[in-house]
């Protein structure tokens, strides 16, 4: 998983977390090689975007690098709300949830000197080369 910050340039910031899980194939495989949008219910070729609404994120159709490639949903969203800060609160007025992604991340405004602290994410172990299998004897 990447974490990228967006600064708008106040004192105030947005994050978006990408995650890539595997895409569900053409709903059950009536149209292979596309990825399913089920926030549209429709499908989507590789290569292409769609938004998430009503949730603030958009999600990409990719092809894995893998042999054989499989196909994969990069989803981008906001990330985790950060962790609970007296002096740092939702900016009600700047936040658009119905905005396109990533306008519709949530902002929030803190008093001068103080952050925003986020908390920690899992990350997962690497995956490991699986050996071949040696040929019984």
């Amino acid at each position: 998983m990447r974490r990228t910050r967006f600064d708008n340039g106040l004192d105030t910031c947005q994050w978006t977390s990408l995650k890539g899980r595997p895409a569900e194939r053409g709903r059950r495989l009536n149209f292979p090689g596309m990825c399913f949008a089920s926030t549209r219910c429709a499908t989507v070729e590789p290569g292409n975007t769609w938004d998430l609404a009503p949730f603030c994120g958009r999600s990409t159709c990719v092809v894995s690098e893998d042999t054989p490639p499989r196909l994969l949903e990069l989803v981008e969203d906001c990330g985790p709300l950060p962790l609970a800060n007296p002096k740092c609160k939702l900016d009600t007025e700047k936040t658009n949830k119905t905005a396109p992604f990533p306008t519709c991340c949530p902002i929030f405004t803190c008093e001068d000197g103080a952050k925003l602290e986020y908390p920690e994410l899992p990350t997962p172990a690497p995956e490991e080369k699986k050996e071949e299998e040696k040929p019984k004897a």
